[in-house]
């Protein structure tokens, strides 16, 4: 890695998610260190937070993975291991390491990334179809329980793949050509069946990114508007009602605004506007849309005034919180705070942004930046967070 890029962590540990070589939780925020991405000078260009584990991708599109291994969401059994329960400490997925990986998500109990070529691979939890396997069968032909997958493997061969999303049973994917295509369990759970093979999406042409909760999903057209569907339980979808939604609909409030990127949490979602603002909807327990006192959830998105007087780059949602960075390369969390999950020292739960701060030393072998860092990109996932940061004397944020 480069001397003026680093990984940091924070929040719950248990699992080994922090990536620090331990299983303690961490309220303020670590550096984590990828010795087979710093001692050949590379760097890490993505991180990605889960439930339970983490995961992250070098410039050289290598993919390290940490955390809880029960399912094999970790990718790094071979054909003559065992999984093991966690690792805390990154380690390199071979299965992958013929392929340069360039995006990768975490679901609940599986993983999904894509290569530079636009092939899909899928690992983990399985037992939903998500994976994209189908469950075996006995001899009379009889279904029996899907295998999880403990080494990453093709999915969704057919397509070709620029982006992947991970919920908590289901996959989502987002072609080259624009189209959206998923599998797995999809919600409401009795409107179709379990599938294994993929299917598009109706309704959605010229997609450019999307993002998908706990049970729920967003799609971002090129014109800058947003559409969901899926679980809609505190109205995390935005149409002004808790109605589940098999199909995609458009996001209400959003209309008169051009938005340029998307987020959705366990329950709830976020969209970044042109005018680098930030508006939130669904669930609000914990104050994990940002509206400080009021921590009631909403139906449509609302602008998250308490950010106001910030230029909002990016806005990460977790479980139970969210993290916002700024332009200038700053953080903001808010949301639910045990375990230290909100990264400013403090275990407290609140609605109202807080400042995280990156008070890390700098390298050994470096003077440059005299421990000064500045946020790239922010990954939440259930009770951590990850992000990269960089040298503020070196290189120009956003």
């Amino acid at each position: 890695m480069e001397s003026n890029t680093i990984v940091l962590a924070w929040g719950a540990g248990e699992d080994g998610q922090l990536g620090v070589g331990n299983t303690e939780d961490r309220d303020t925020v670590c550096r984590i260190q990828i010795p087979e991405v710093e001692d050949v000078g590379q760097r890490v260009i993505s991180v990605v937070a889960g439930s339970r584990n983490s995961l992250a991708i070098s410039q050289e599109g290598q993919l390290f993975t940490w955390g809880w291994n029960q399912r094999g969401t970790l990718g790094t059994k071979t054909k003559t291991e065992t999984d093991t329960e966690s690792t805390p400490t990154p380690t390199q997925v071979k299965a992958l390491a013929h392929v340069k990986i360039v995006q990768a998500a975490i679901g609940g109990w599986h993983c999904l990334a894509v290569d530079d070529q636009g092939r899909a691979y899928a690992w983990g939890g399985n037992e939903y179809g998500q994976c994209g396997e189908e469950a075996e069968r006995k001899e009379d032909n009889s279904k029996v329980i899907r295998r999880d997958i403990s080494i990453p493997q093709r999915c969704a061969p057919q397509l070709t793949v620029r982006q992947v999303a991970a919920g908590g049973t289901h996959s989502v994917v987002l072609t080259h050509n624009g189209h959206v295509w998923t599998w797995g369990q999809p919600w409401p759970p009795g409107d179709i069946k379990q599938i294994s093979t993929p299917v598009r999406v109706q309704g959605l042409e010229n997609v450019q990114l999307i993002a998908v909760g706990a049970f729920h999903n967003l799609a971002l057209l090129e014109e800058g508007e947003v559409w969901a569907w899926g679980n809609n339980e505190y109205g995390q979808l935005g149409t002004g009602n808790t109605q589940p939604r098999s199909q995609p609909v458009p996001v209400q409030g959003l209309s008169d605004l051009i938005v340029v990127d998307i987020a959705a949490g366990g329950w709830h979602s976020t969209a970044l506007t042109t005018d680098a603002e930030v508006y939130a909807w669904g669930r609000g327990e914990h104050g994990r849309l940002g509206f400080g006192d009021d921590k009631s959830s909403k139906m449509v998105p609302q602008k998250v005034n308490l950010l106001a007087g910030e230029s909002i780059a990016q806005v990460s949602c977790g479980g139970t919180h969210s993290v916002a960075l700024t332009t200038d390369g700053r953080l903001f969390s808010y949301g639910r705070g045990d375990h230290g999950r909100l990264g400013y020292g403090r275990k407290v739960t609140t609605g109202h942004p807080m400042e995280v701060r990156i008070d890390i030393e700098s390298p050994k072998n470096t003077s440059e930046n005299n421990g000064h860092w500045v946020a790239k990109l922010v990954a939440c996932g259930g009770r951590h967070t990850l992000a990269i940061a960089s040298s503020k004397s070196n290189e120009e944020i956003f």
